[in-house]
C-alpha cells in the first residue's frame, strides 16, 4: 500500500509539472527564442570548434547579427515548405485518412477482436491495438472500450480486456507490419537533422522496418503473457455491483453482412495491388529495382511512401464503395479533405519545429554540443551499447512530460543525432532507440491525453477506480515491455542484424 501511495504521489508530481509545460508549438517558440539569445551571448566569447569531418574551425553564428536577422526572415518559408516530414506525412495520411473516414480502420479492428476464438481473444485484442496505430490516436478511442465489452461478453474480467487493449495501442504504438505516418514523420525529422552534419546521410521510412516487424510479435506475446499471468490473477473475479448503471447491458455491435463484404473486397483489392507491385519488384531487372538489379537501394524503397499511399487508396475506395460510404467520385476527395482537417494541428506544430531545427543548424550550437558531447564520451570510453541504452532510458523519462512523439523527437534529434553520428552511429539506429523509449511509457504517462479517457472507461466497470488503479494495472506492461525491448535491441545489435533494408548500427 505504501508503494502504491508513493507511486501515486510521483505520478501526481509528474502530472503537475507536465501540466505547467506550454503547448508543444509554444515550447518550440520558446526554444527558438532561447537559441537566438544563446547565440547572441556566445558571440561575445569567440567560441569555435573543429569539425571532425573536414577539420575546419567552425564558429557560433549570432542570430541577432545583421546576417542572422536576415536569415530569420529569408529562410522562414523554405524552412517550413522544405521540411522533409511535411510532404511525406501528409501524402501518406491522404490514404490512411481516407481509410479512417470510410470506416475501414474501425471495421477491421472490430472484426479482428469480435471474430477471434475465445481462447485467442487476448491475442486478437493486442494485435488489433498494435495495428491500430495506422489510425493514429483513433485506436485509443476504439480498442480499450471494445476489448472491455468483448471480455465481459465471454465471461472474463472487462478491466483485463481494457488493459490489454490499452497496452497494445499505447506501448505498441510505434510497431507495425505496414509503413505508417509515424515512420514517415520520424524518418523525415531524422533526415532533416542528419543532413546538417552530412548531406549524404538520410533516413527512409523503412529503415527501422525489420526490427519493428519482429517487435510486433514480441509485443503481442509479452502483452498477452502479462494480461494472463499478472493482470487477470491480480484483478480476480469481477464483481458487477461496482459497474455503472447500464454499462454491462452494452453489446458489441455486430459486423453487418455489408461490412463483411467490404472487408472481403478490400482484402482482395489489397492482394491484387500487392501482386502487381510484386511484379514490379521481384523479377530480375524489374522496373522498381536499381539499374544493377539490387533491391537496396532501389526505386522501390525510395518511393515507399507513394507506393503505400496507393495501397491505402485502393483498399479504402474498394471498401467505401462496397459499404456505400463512397457513392460518387466527389466523395473521395471530400473525405480526403476531411482527413486533412485532422492534420491541421500537425501542420501548425511542424511550422515551429522546422524553424527550431533550421536555427539550431544555422547557429552551429547543435554541432558544438554534439562535438563536445562526443569528445567527452570518447574520453570516458563510454561510446558502446551502454550509452545507447542510457539514451533509451532518458527518452522514457522525457516522455513522461512530453507525450507528443513528433514534438519530442523534433526536440531531441537536433542534439542527439549529431552527437551519435560523430560516434559513427547510423541516425536510423538512434531513431530506433528513441522509438523504444517513447512507446514503452505511453500507457503510464499522465501527459497522454487519452489516459483520462481510458480511466473513464475503467470507472464504468469499477466506480472505485482512480488514476492510481489504472497506473498499478499498466505499470507491469511498461516495465516488462521496456526491459525485454531493450534486451532485444541489445541482442540485435550484438548480432549485427540489419534494422531495416540497408540500415544498421553504424554508418556505412
Amino acid at each position: 500500500m505504501e508503494g502504491n501511495r508513493l507511486g501515486n504521489r510521483a505520478l501526481d508530481t509528474i502530472e503537475k509539472l507536465g501540466n505547467k509545460l506550454p503547448h508543444p508549438f509554444m515550447l518550440f517558440v520558446y526554444f527558438i527564442v532561447a537559441i537566438i539569445l544563446t547565440s547572441f551571448i556566445i558571440s561575445f566569447f569567440d567560441v569555435a570548434f573543429q569539425d571532425p569531418e573536414s577539420g575546419d574551425m567552425i564558429e557560433i553564428n549570432n542570430m541577432l547579427s545583421a546576417d542572422g536577422i536576415e536569415y530569420i526572415f529569408s529562410s522562414m518559408l523554405d524552412n517550413f515548405t522544405g521540411f522533409t516530414p511535411l510532404g511525406t506525412v501528409l501524402s501518406l495520411m491522404l490514404g490512411i485518412g481516407l481509410a479512417q473516414k470510410v470506416g475501414l480502420m474501425e471495421s477491421f479492428m472490430k472484426k479482428t477482436i469480435t471474430n477471434a476464438p475465445k481462447q485467442l481473444v487476448t491475442y486478437a485484442v493486442v494485435f488489433a491495438g498494435i495495428l491500430g496505430n495506422l489510425a493514429s490516436d483513433a485506436a485509443f478511442v476504439i480498442i480499450p472500450p471494445l476489448a472491455a465489452m468483448v471480455f465481459y461478453s465471454i465471461g472474463r474480467h472487462p478491466v483485463a480486456g481494457l488493459a490489454a487493449g490499452f497496452a497494445g495501442v499505447g506501448a505498441g504504438f510505434t510497431a507495425n507490419f505496414l509503413i505508417t505516418g509515424t515512420d514517415a514523420l520520424l524518418a523525415g525529422v531524422s533526415t532533416e537533422v542528419a543532413q546538417t552534419i552530412n548531406e549524404d546521410l538520410f533516413v527512409t521510412p523503412v529503415d527501422n522496418y525489420f526490427f519493428m516487424v519482429v517487435s510486433v510479435f514480441m509485443l503481442i506475446f509479452v502483452a498477452v503473457w502479462i494480461t494472463e499471468k499478472v493482470t487477470v490473477p491480480r484483478l480476480g473475479k469481477y464483481d458487477p455491483k461496482y459497474a455503472e448503471d447500464g454499462v454491462l447491458d452494452q453489446k458489441v455491435e455486430e459486423i453487418t453482412p455489408e461490412i463483411n463484404r467490404g472487408l472481403r473486397n478490400a482484402l482482395i483489392a489489397g492482394a491484387l495491388y500487392i501482386g502487381v507491385a510484386a511484379l514490379l519488384i521481384l523479377p530480375p531487372n524489374a522496373i522498381l529495382r536499381a539499374d544493377d538489379g539490387s533491391m537496396v537501394p532501389s526505386p522501390f524503397f525510395d518511393n515507399i511512401v507513394p507506393i503505400n499511399l496507393l495501397f491505402f487508396l485502393v483498399v479504402s475506395i474498394t471498401y467505401g464503395v462496397t459499404v456505400k460510404e463512397i457513392t460518387a467520385a466527389r466523395d473521395v476527395p471530400e473525405k480526403m479533405a476531411a482527413a486533412m482537417k485532422d492534420m491541421s494541428g500537425f501542420i501548425v506544430l511542424i511550422f515551429a519545429a522546422s524553424q527550431f531545427i533550421a536555427y539550431f543548424d544555422y547557429t552551429n550550437i547543435g554541432a558544438w554540443i554534439a562535438v563536445s558531447g562526443a569528445s567527452a564520451l570518447e574520453s570516458m570510453n563510454f561510446t558502446g551499447l551502454p550509452v545507447i541504452v542510457l539514451f533509451i532510458l532518458f527518452t522514457t523519462m522525457l516522455n513522461m512530460f512530453i507525450f507528443s512523439g513528433s514534438a519530442q523527437w523534433a526536440l531531441m534529434a537536433p542534439v542527439f543525432i549529431p552527437l551519435f553520428v560523430y560516434l559513427n552511429y547510423d541516425p536510423a539506429y538512434i531513431q530506433l532507440a528513441y522509438r523504444i523509449g517513447d512507446s514503452s511509457t505511453n500507457i503510464i504517462t499522465p501527459m497522454n491525453p487519452y489516459v483520462p479517457m481510458v480511466l473513464a472507461f475503467l470507472k464504468q466497470y469499477d466506480t472505485r477506480a482512480g488514476f492510481g488503479t489504472l497506473f498499478s494495472i499498466m505499470i507491469p506492461y511498461t516495465i516488462v515491455i521496456l526491459t525485454l525491448w531493450i534486451i532485444m535491441f541489445v541482442v540485435w545489435s550484438l548480432l549485427g542484424l540489419p534494422i531495416g533494408p540497408g540500415s544498421g548500427m553504424h554508418i556505412q
